[in-house]
């Protein structure tokens, strides 16, 4: 991968987000096309098309920020339920979204949402943060 991601250019700071979470190796923000209210995104700062391929260090500090990251979307948001879903389809760089949602709610990745408000993401993004 000669290009660097989308992904890449937020972390570079390059582009906007509304983090949630970072930490040497990783980065957890707002995606901009939520399927519900508390969808956040979490990557590795190693840019790597699929996970399997992230060396184990990371790998690992991934699934770490995954966990703790979705503790807290479930705590903000009162959702009994956090999906975790990796798709490794429109960005080239991996990415696990975290869904918050109820027994009664679908959890789907999939099909095009809406942009969000940016005032929106932002409200959000500062009761996830920490």
């Amino acid at each position: 991968m000669n290009e660097p991601s989308i992904f890449t250019k937020i972390i570079n700071g390059e582009i906007p987000c509304h983090k949630v979470y970072e930490d040497e190796k990783t980065l957890a923000f707002m995606t901009i096309q939520p399927v519900r209210e508390g969808h956040t995104l979490v990557i590795p700062k190693l840019q790597v098309e699929q996970y399997i391929d992230l060396p184990d260090e990371d790998y690992e500090a991934l699934w770490k920020t995954v966990k703790k990251v979705a503790a807290r979307i479930r705590e903000v948001t009162g959702k009994k339920r956090v999906g975790v879903v990796i798709k490794g389809l429109d960005v080239p760089h991996t990415h696990v979204h975290l869904i918050p949602f109820n027994e009664d709610e679908p959890l789907k990745a999939d099909g095009a949402q809406a942009m969000a408000n940016d005032d929106e993401l932002a409200a959000i993004a500062e009761k996830l943060r920490f």
